[in-house]
């Protein structure tokens, strides 16, 4: 059986983060959608909202081979509890590709039976980050391109209470 795991924060998942899922999961018997706490980042979501968030996504696009699950610390201590043959990364743009390129050799290190494989971010959503939908979301803007409905309609309820 492929597994792959698709690890990252997504805070909240956007449009660009929902087209990696589909196009992995299309690749994968069993995608492991791994919710990250990242001590670099502030979340706007708790990490029980994010995975909520991205299950829901899962299920309305019907994909079905997705699991979601939370994990903190280093990946590859998430992959030998969950086993998996490839770490899925999206790239957006050459910027991400610089660090995306060193962390897959860390992880290579650190998990040589591991795989990282690297999703260019297709043309209708490559502009797209979590930072970008906050900041927009934040100052009131339109995110409905960007996220979907669901997301939309949390990021509003969120920013309502701040």
């Amino acid at each position: 059986m492929k597994i792959a795991i698709y690890p990252g924060t997504f805070d909240p998942i956007t449009l660009g983060h929902l087209d990696i899922i589909k196009r992995s999961a299309q690749l994968f018997d069993r995608l492991i959608v791994a919710v990250a706490d990242n001590s670099k980042k502030e979340t706007l979501f708790t990490k029980k909202e994010r995975v909520e968030m991205i299950y829901k996504e899962v299920q309305d696009n019907h994909i079905h081979n997705v699991v979601v699950q939370e994990f903190s610390g280093l990946l590859v201590h998430f992959l030998e509890k969950n086993p998996a043959n490839a770490i899925v990364r999206g790239l957006r743009a050459v910027a991400d590709f610089q660090y995306e390129f060193q962390m897959s050799f860390i992880n290579k290190k650190l998990a040589p039976s591991i795989e990282t494989i690297f999703f260019p971010a297709t043309e209708n959503v490559h502009y797209i980050s979590s930072s970008f939908v906050k900041e927009v979301a934040r100052l009131n803007g339109e995110v409905k391109n960007l996220v979907s409905l669901k997301v939309k309609n949390k990021l509003e309820e969120k920013n309502a209470k701040v």
